[in-house]
């Protein structure tokens, strides 16, 4: 135990606001949180969506773990009817926070060992006995943090991790521009490849309880509104607003030439997930989800004008007229 240090220069303010995962084991990051389940629960073998990013994949294969695929419908369900065996859980993604809590209830109901990864759906609390697993930097300005919502623990002690070498790339473009940090950003995702499971940090702790949740969540549900509403003609996907929304996930043709497009006006799209389109047949949904997918960002930074401006932009590459 380290001797507290009293004077000498002042660090970053301790707050002491809720969590909104207050209850949730409080892990590094998402890979820690699968890795935590698979060790406390002995699964063998989990059965997941093509449409996915690598880093789940190589995690299997990291902890030993096999996995096998299955497809999604047009409306982010799995497409799955086969019978698990004891040591076999079906991993279901809550795509943009498409999949409701009673849609979750009846996957449940139907495979009873499924895993739910809410991380593209922070806000939405878990179902009661479903082991879900949440990401704290896909919604706000940390380094690492995830929770996981379980009803068997590891019984080892886990080590405590430490944030304070990862956030140049955050404190950098608080200041500058992301373009000036992005490497730094890649550098950090990959970091989480060879990370142990650890608790989560105390530096990452504190941020979070800085964060006013409510209207975070509100701001991103409102700008979610807007472009749903922009985009009702367009948009080849039928959505339903999350609450404290991740991103407007607009399904249209040619998405990845607009994309491009978009990127010369500064205006970052990510495609999620790219490993998909070298390892789907170019004829299937998930390879067109990949391909054509923009997911728009709804986040806290920005406001209507925000959003008015981005559908102007999309709409000229796209050659869409207005709805807003």
């Amino acid at each position: 135990m380290l001797m507290r240090e009293y004077g000498g220069y002042i660090e970053f303010e301790l707050f002491h606001g809720v969590l909104l995962h207050e209850k949730a084991i409080a892990l590094n990051c998402g890979r820690s949180a699968l890795a935590y389940l698979c060790e406390a629960k002995h699964i063998k073998k989990l059965y997941i969506p093509y449409f996915l990013c690598s880093s789940v994949m190589d995690l299997c294969d990291r902890v030993g773990v096999k996995y096998e695929y299955y497809h999604i419908t047009e409306s982010f369900m799995p497409i799955f009817e086969q019978k698990l065996a004891e040591d076999e859980y079906l991993y279901i993604v809550n795509f943009y926070g498409q999949l409701s809590n009673e849609a979750i209830s009846e996957l449940k109901q139907v495979h009873d060992r499924i895993i739910v990864d809410n991380a593209q759906s922070y806000y939405q609390m878990p179902v009661e006995n479903v082991d879900t697993l949440y990401t704290c930097r896909k919604f706000f300005g940390v380094a690492d943090g995830a929770f996981l919502y379980t009803d068997t623990f590891l019984e080892r002690e886990l080590p405590l991790d430490e944030s304070f070498e990862r956030m140049n790339f955050l404190l950098g473009r608080y200041e500058r521009s992301a373009n000036e940090f992005y490497g730094e950003y890649v550098a950090n995702n990959k970091l989480f490849a060879h990370e142990p499971v650890k608790r989560m940090s105390k530096l990452t702790h504190n941020l979070l309880r800085g964060i006013d949740y409510d209207a975070v969540a509100k701001k991103r549900e409102a700008n979610f509104k807007f472009l749903r509403d922009a985009f009702s003609d367009v948009n080849k996907l039928k959505l339903t607003v999350p609450y404290g929304a991740f991103m407007y996930p607009l399904l249209i043709n040619n998405g990845m030439r607009i994309r491009k497009q978009l990127q010369q006006m500064k205006i970052y799209i990510p495609t999620l997930w790219p490993n998909v389109l070298d390892e789907c047949e170019s004829d299937t949904l998930e390879y067109q989800f990949a391909e054509d997918i923009l997911p728009i960002p709804v986040d806290q930074r920005y406001g209507v004008e925000d959003m008015e401006y981005l559908v102007e932009k999309i709409q000229m590459e796209g050659n869409y007229g207005s709805n807003y």
